[in-house]
């Protein structure tokens, strides 16, 4: 099909200007790294020792399966926490490449958006705006003509790498600290791209961003496109993070047969507990899916890897780990939802992980007696 471009074809940032997109850099403010104090950044586990906004370590122990390796330089998760009076807060990113995706927004791939409040009662206010065929952008996130204290958290990209970010604040703001958490252990996810946050509109709608702005601990989000299947060397990469509050594991949806999931899970929960004997673990299955209600093979096919999870994790309870734990992820869209609440069938769109988070904090809060 050969390409035309139509006389009516409409663009409607010059038709809306809250559409419009800011191409003029702001030499005006100030502009800082979140790498330095007083910033705080979570979600990076390894950050500290490796100074790259990556998910897990460049030099690992044991060899990473390559897709998990290229995908763990994806940001999901990451946050950058402070306090501000800044009239004005600005953004400037510089991104490993540019928005490719056909069924999830740039604003969910490549951008950042921001939330204001203290742990455990954040609020929503902006998403950057820019273009999504670039891989550098600067963007606004406020500009209030007026010096405002705020503990600000800014998400950063699901499904692209991070180079280089600046903070832009007044010349002569105030920054400080960002409030602590509950604790100073984490919650750690593991999974797919459902739970590295496909397909998300923008980066705080994934549900373990959901969950951290609920639940005032910091969520390290290890989710990775397609490529969660529980491979015993992840498993012990993951096992090095120091002093978790606890491990939900997601990784169902990317398993090729129910044999692999029956082989994997075991040594998976075993490698966590071995290295973390007093850590909650959450098996979670996966979501229900739009195509399982007209194919009765697919549907029974799901039902066996839920029940292969579920009897895994009883297994270790009946021999005396009482704190491994099983969630039917098969529940958490409702009865009437599946259909209605993906992009494609299978991943969630904004309100298929809402519902997510409102399943899954309950059990969460539980396991963390809160």
């Amino acid at each position: 099909m050969s390409k035309r471009t139509s006389s009516n074809s409409i663009n409607p940032s010059t038709l809306d200007p809250n559409m419009a997109i800011k191409t003029e850099r702001d030499e005006s403010m100030k502009w800082l790294s979140p790498l330095e104090q007083p910033f705080h950044i979570a979600g990076f586990h390894w950050l500290q020792e490796e100074r790259k906004y990556r998910r897990l370590p460049s030099t690992p122990s044991d060899t990473l399966p390559p897709d998990v390796d290229v995908l763990a330089n994806c940001t999901a998760g990451g946050q950058i926490r402070f306090r501000t009076d800044s009239s004005r807060l600005s953004i400037r990113v510089k991104l490993g490449g540019p928005s490719n995706m056909y069924h999830m927004p740039a604003t969910g791939q490549c951008g950042f958006d921001c939330y204001l409040g203290e742990p455990g009662d954040l609020h929503y206010l902006s998403t950057t705006r820019f273009d999504h065929t670039m891989t550098e952008y600067e963007a606004s996130f406020y500009d209030w003509k007026e010096k405002r204290l705020h503990h600000v958290t800014l998400n950063f990209p699901l499904y692209q790498s991070v180079e280089e970010v600046w903070i832009g604040v007044d010349q002569d703001a105030a920054v400080g600290a960002a409030a602590a958490y509950v604790s100073d252990k984490p919650v750690v996810v593991y999974g797919t791209s459902i739970t590295q946050g496909g397909c998300a509109s923008r980066p705080g709608m994934a549900y373990p961003n959901l969950l951290s702005r609920k639940i005032p601990y910091e969520f390290i989000n290890l989710g990775f496109s397609g490529s969660g299947k529980g491979e015993p060397e992840v498993a012990r990469t993951i096992a090095s993070i120091r002093n978790p509050a606890m491990f939900v594991v997601d990784y169902e949806a990317n398993v090729p047969s129910v044999e692999h999931l029956a082989e994997t899970l075991p040594i998976f929960i075993h490698i966590l507990r071995e290295r973390h004997p007093d850590a909650p673990i959450l098996v979670v299955n996966r979501i229900a899916s739009a195509m399982e209600r007209l194919d009765p093979e697919l549907h029974q096919l799901l039902i066996d890897r839920r029940n292969v999870q579920h009897t895994t994790v009883e297994r270790f309870r009946d021999a005396g780990d009482s704190n491994v734990h099983f969630l039917d992820g098969r529940t958490m869209l409702g009865d009437d939802y599946p259909e209605e609440c993906t992009v494609d069938g299978l991943h969630p769109t904004d309100l298929g992980f809402l519902l997510m988070s409102r399943s899954i904090e309950p059990v969460i809060r539980k396991l963390l007696q809160m």
